[in-house]
């Protein structure tokens, strides 16, 4: 298949719009028509991991970290990130990176560590604002289910765990058309009250051609009349970090063990222990030190996450342990769960997962 395919199907769960400002997600190097039968997938891309996707065959490497995060001036090879791309170009291979768009959504990889550890009843843990809309539409009866219809196929309608949300109110429209018209009612040059009804739904902002596209299709009148509004409302599906409860309570040592054994870590930094059981985990997978005060104000007894500096470490404040992980530690599963993703829409598609530790992080023990 070609590259856009896949790309398009990754960016449909993990849309390119929910990453963050300082990231570089989305195809890196490559063109999207480009055929493709065999994707590497690694945490990061290295020179390795390069020059394995040229012994297996793979056309295109899927990271989790993009390996461009800022402007090259130059190509002479002097850094890693240099030779990572010329090396790629030379052998036309892609590079795609899913970063924190796939952080940042409920189905991404603070879901999967949420998992792993076997929390439950788990949410984002700071939820985004600004990306919801909601869309205003007048409809007459006869065609409002149709309508209704097309717009929750394209999306909309979505809120937390319910879908085909809407509001609906009757009344009377009232338009009148000029010479040029061809009315779905009425007639040109008289004013013409239809019965109709006003549809509300919310949706997300980076489908909104989509839904517009959808409206238009379903709707019968020459010129649909909507109106488009920008929503502040938290966006309780995206955001960073999650915070989950465990079936039984534990102690903060033995918790601690648990971690280690789960999540494959060598060491973990923590802060004194507070006394009290782990009941709410949160956790953030890479660098997450920015969500402490979300952890503690959703009551959480443990913050996971990773690269935690020393005196960070003292905003705990005996409110709360932090436990730092590793950033590798922390995002390893990551490579697993963009396989589960792409053999559940691709199961045919050839998927091969990186033998290379890219770990930059040794442990001497």
């Amino acid at each position: 298949m070609k590259l856009s395919a896949l790309t398009a199907y990754l960016e449909s769960l993990a849309p390119l719009v929910y990453q963050e400002d300082y990231d570089n997600a989305g195809l890196i190097v490559g063109n999207p028509d480009q055929e493709i039968t065999q994707a590497l997938l690694s945490l990061d891309c290295t020179e390795a991991v390069v020059d394995e996707a040229i012994a297996t065959g793979s056309q295109v490497i899927i990271s989790h970290h993009p390996i461009v995060f800022k402007g090259l001036k130059k190509f002479n090879g002097k850094t890693y990130v240099e030779r990572v791309v010329e090396k790629a170009i030379r052998n036309r291979i892609a590079i795609y990176a899913i970063h924190t768009n796939l952080d940042n959504v409920m189905t991404g990889v603070n879901t999967r560590i949420c998992d792993t550890l076997g929390l439950k009843n788990c949410r984002i843990l700071a939820p985004k604002h600004n990306l919801l809309k909601k869309l205003v539409t007048f409809v007459p009866h006869s065609h409002a289910d149709a309508v209704r219809e097309a717009l929750f196929a394209a999306g909309a309608g979505n809120i937390g765990n319910y879908s085909e949300v809407s509001f609906n109110a009757e009344g009377t429209g009232t338009f009148k058309g000029n010479e040029l018209t061809v009315p779905h009612v009425g007639e040109p040059g008289k004013r013409h009250h239809e019965s109709e009804v006003c549809i509300q739904t919310v949706y997300p902002a980076n489908l909104e051609s989509k839904i517009i596209m959808a409206l238009i299709l379903a709707h019968p009148y020459e010129e649909v009349a909507y109106d488009l509004f920008s929503l502040t409302n938290q966006n309780q599906q995206v955001g960073s970090g999650m915070i989950g409860e465990l079936e039984v309570p534990q102690n903060q040592e033995s918790f601690l063990f648990h971690i280690k054994d789960k999540m494959r870590t060598h060491v973990i930094r923590h802060t004194a222990f507070t006394g009290k059981p782990i009941r709410k985990v949160a956790v953030c997978g890479g660098a997450g030190g920015f969500l402490l005060k979300h952890a503690i104000a959703a009551g959480a007894d443990i913050f996971i996450t990773a690269d935690y500096k020393y005196h960070e470490f003292f905003d705990a404040e005996g409110k709360i342990v932090i436990a730092d992980i590793g950033h590798f530690e922390s995002e390893q599963f990551t490579v697993q769960l963009m396989y589960d993703i792409i053999r559940k829409k691709f199961p045919i598609f050839a998927v091969r997962l990186t033998e290379v530790n890219t770990n930059p992080v040794k442990y001497f023990i």
